[in-house]
Formats: C-alpha cells, structure tokens, sequence
C-alpha cells in the first residue's frame, strides 16, 4: 500500500528501551483508524540513539556509588544522565567522531529507511522528546545550511524538505542557547514544502511547568516566535510523578499528548485537498479523540 505520512519518533534522556515508542505508535494507529482514516497509510521509524551513551554513564553511575551511600539514588541517576548527556552532546560537535556526529548518524539512517518505506518524498512528521528536539532541530538546521550534504544525503525528504511537522515534548532547546550570540530557530515551515501542506504545517511545543527540563519555546528569539505555532502547557504523568522531575519521561504516552498529535497526523494524512476550517485554528489542546 502506497504511503502518505512519514512519522520519526526521536526518543530523549534518561534510559531508553529501544521498543520506546511502541505504545505511542499503536495508541495513535488505534485513535486514526478511529477517526476513519487508513492508518496504514502512515510510516513509522523510531530514532534509536541511547546505546551511543548508556553504557558509559552507568559505568559513571557504577563508579560514584561502589564507596558512597548517597541519598536520593533515583534523582541522582536521573540527573548524572539527563546533565552528562547534554554536555557530551554539545562536546566538539565539528570532530567526526564527536557524539552529535553519531547521533546525527543514527539520525541519517532512520531518515533513509523511513523514506525506503514511504518510497518517495512524502510528507514528514517528527516526534521528538527531550534532547531528542534538540538533536532533531540541529539536525533540520544543519542539512537546511546544506551542511555535509554528501554524508547525509541529497533528496529532498533527506534535506527536510518535506518537513511538514513538529511535535516537540518537554523540550531542552532553551538550555543549549545559553552560550549562543543569536538564537535562530529552524525555518519552519520550509520554503520547499509544497503550499497545500504549508496550510497545515505546525510545530506544537508541549511542555509540563513541573518538568525542569521542558520548556516553552516561542519567548526564545522572534525567529522561535514565529516558527512555533503554539507552546502548549500539559499535564504529564500518575499521582506518583507528576509533580516531580521524573514525570520528564511521562510524555509519550499521556493523554494530553496523543490529542494534539493525532489532529495533527490526521491532517497530513487527509493530504493537500482539505483546507484546515477558521474555526479548527484554535488550541490543539481543545480537540477531541
């Protein structure tokens, strides 16, 4: 079956299974089909970067701990991996052996063999939590400077040309722009995306006040101000995380999520000829199942 609507899902910090997006993925397949759509239109790839990392921070975590009795033990795994990340990530970036170089790797393949799967330039949605929004807009902002573009590939769907969405959860961008001089955003939506997806294309940037780590983007720069659509303000995790930082996990799945997500997806899937109503340009937030 040809497919319309190509998915990447970018898992974040913390440790990661490499299933990390299966529950999301069937509950949006359930909820499309729900809506009457094909949900076999739509391709799937998950971006699995954590094996690059995990194995050097729990000898890390192992090494603190062998002659302490430290207090807090989870929150302080959390933070020796959620910290350690983000400095390794932002290390030496240009060094071809850096980390960013070999996440961007792992990146590069998941974007090639998603595109195999779709079988041409389709559009492109990008689910991307944590770190996984800053790698994935890095990466959008590297090819869009055509930055090794011998390395990462020369089609359109590989260049983010076809990039039609952008769902970012508990992000860290503002966190690595400290340092810079100019905070610049990604162009979005791209000038190549065709006009009839121009129409529908949005970056919703969903973010918990009780998460330390996510954050709202659009007060940035005007650049961000003007490529987000909306940061939006959720409510992620159980009674036993939701009010803590451990709930910076507690995305993927949360209700307050899949919502947006699905009118979204459910938008590019329907394709160029439905013109999104006035009355449907309000707050993701207040659309049904």
């Amino acid at each position: 079956m040809n497919k319309k609507v190509g998915v990447l899902l970018v898992h974040g910090l913390g440790a990661v299974s490499d299933d990390f997006a299966h529950d999301t993925v069937h509950e949006l397949r359930e909820r499309i089909a729900g809506r009457g759509l094909n949900r076999d239109e739509i391709a799937w790839q998950s971006v699995y970067w954590n094996p690059l990392l995990s194995a050097k921070e729990n000898r890390l975590w192992v090494d603190l701990c062998a002659d302490n009795d430290l207090n807090w033990a989870k929150l302080r795994k959390f933070f020796i991996n959620s910290f350690g990340t983000l400095t390794a990530y932002a290390t030496s970036k240009e060094r071809p052996d850096s980390l960013y170089q070999r996440i961007h790797g792992v990146v590069h393949e998941s974007i090639k063999e998603l595109r195999a799967n779709l079988g041409a330039d389709r559009p492109l949605l990008v689910i991307a939590h944590s770190l996984g929004s800053v790698i994935m807009s890095d990466y959008i902002w590297d090819r869009q400077k055509g930055k090794d573009e011998e390395r990462y590939g020369a089609t359109p769907f590989e260049r983010m040309e076809t990039l039609a969405g952008m769902i970012t959860l508990g992000s860290n961008i503002p966190m690595m722009t400290v340092a810079l001089d100019e905070v610049a955003a990604i162009e979005f939506p791209p000038a190549s995306l065709a006009e009839d997806y121009r129409q529908k294309a949005k970056w919703l940037n969903l973010y918990d006040s009780d998460d330390v780590l996510g954050w709202p983007l659009k007060p940035l720069s005007p650049s961000y101000a003007k490529a987000v659509s909306e940061d939006i303000e959720v409510s992620v995790g159980n009674i036993l995380t939701a009010w803590n930082p451990t709930n910076h996990a507690a995305y993927w799945t949360d209700d307050s999520v899949i919502k947006p997500t699905l009118y979204l997806l459910g938008s590019l899937l329907e394709g160029p000829l439905r013109k999104v109503p006035v009355e449907e340009q309000q707050s993701m937030m207040g659309y049904p199942d």
